[in-house]
């Protein structure tokens, strides 16, 4: 079989740049050059297009990946079968490309915005389409979905950067006589967690609420749900289906960015510490939200399971979650039985697949 021509997106104009770099340099790592033609194809913070010339990928996360003398600048043209563009002094050099794998988080990234381009260009791609990955990305939207489709989720409250504006006072009068204190605030937005704060008292609602708007024009303010943070991973186009359960203990308030990515307060069990009865909830309950809003390739679906009754409670659906070393998706397709390596193939697979 020839060897499929892969296009690896990192970076990106977004607040989850950082993250992107590091989950690229794991994928990169595992992808096998024996079945791949790879080209990885970074955007920097200032949406400048680079060819990566490097061989150690290492440098992605180091920030020196841009430094590389091997560099050229680059685009992926919309114009179908034109493929990946670079350029070298007066030269134009054109390869083709047989998928996309945009290891992307974040605005410009997985809202859509990319997949618009891939879309149009006619070239497949790892994860959810236009649709999916714009409903996804914005929790009230996926808020909304998931309520049509009667999954149990936490109590929300939208804040808009307008209503705020014009008056802080009733805008978090309206909160409080919804929720008890503590709440979290969330743009709706971002993944990550970058911009989420739990807000204890009047006090830190307003901090809060103002930090996060400087991140989107709609926050998200859920009332607090007292229960374990459970996660399942979902893999498939039209018959997909879902990981064994992990569970995240934060060892921190919650488990916010630093917790997630630059401290080692957490700590994963995989398997869930929660009853068998109570896993197939949550992997049956992840599958409806994957095909409520109409997801394909692969997603993350997050839960609470609540510590007086065992109900499981959606939380929200990363249509490109982590591939970091430490992230939970690859984690739990590996206790599923399904190594990394094996689970990017299958992943370019889908993709191929869902565009024939």
């Amino acid at each position: 079989m020839k060897k499929l021509s892969v296009c690896v997106l990192f970076g990106g104009v977004s607040s989850e740049h950082e993250v992107s770099l590091r989950s690229a340099e794991s994928v990169l790592n595992r992808l096998d050059k024996d079945k791949y033609h790879i080209f990885p194809v970074g955007i920097t913070k200032d949406g400048d297009w680079i060819l990566f010339g490097g061989k150690d990928y290492g440098m992605l996360p180091a920030g020196t990946w841009q430094n590389c003398e091997e560099n050229r600048r680059a685009a992926l043209s919309p114009v179908r079968g034109q493929g990946l563009l670079s350029f070298e002094n007066d030269c134009v050099v054109r390869e083709r490309i047989d998928v996309v794998f945009p290891v992307m988080h974040g605005e410009n990234c997985e809202d859509g915005a990319i997949q618009g381009l891939l879309q149009i260009a006619g070239i497949p791609y790892v994860g959810p389409r236009v649709a999916a990955s714009a409903a996804c990305m914005d929790k009230t939207i996926t808020k909304l979905i998931a309520d049509a489709a009667g999954v149990r989720q936490a109590a929300w409250q939208l804040v808009t950067r307008e209503g705020f504006a014009r008056s802080q006072e009733a805008a978090l009068s309206a909160v409080e006589a919804r929720f008890a204190y503590p709440v979290f605030v969330k743009p709706a937005g971002t993944g990550s967690s970058v911009g989420v704060a739990k807000a204890k008292d009047r006090a830190a609602l307003e901090t809060a609420v103002e930090a996060a708007l400087k991140y989107d024009r709609k926050v998200l303010v859920e009332e607090f749900i007292r229960g374990q943070e459970v996660e399942v991973a979902v893999l498939g186009n039209d018959n997909p289906f879902a990981s064994v359960c992990g569970e995240i203990d934060s060892g921190a308030e919650f488990y916010d960015y630093d917790a997630k990515y630059l401290t080692e307060t957490s700590k994963a069990y995989i398997p869930a510490r929660i009853p068998a009865e109570v896993e197939e909830v949550v992997r049956e309950t992840a599958v409806k939200v994957y095909n409520a809003v109409g997801c394909q390739g692969l997603s993350r679906v997050d839960f609470f399971v609540t510590h007086d009754e065992n109900r499981v409670v959606f939380n929200e659906i990363n249509t490109l979650p982590g591939f970091t070393s430490i992230s939970m998706y690859p984690k739990l397709f590996e206790a599923s039985g399904i190594p990394y390596s094996q689970l990017i193939d299958e992943l370019l697979r889908l993709a191929v697949e869902a565009f024939r």
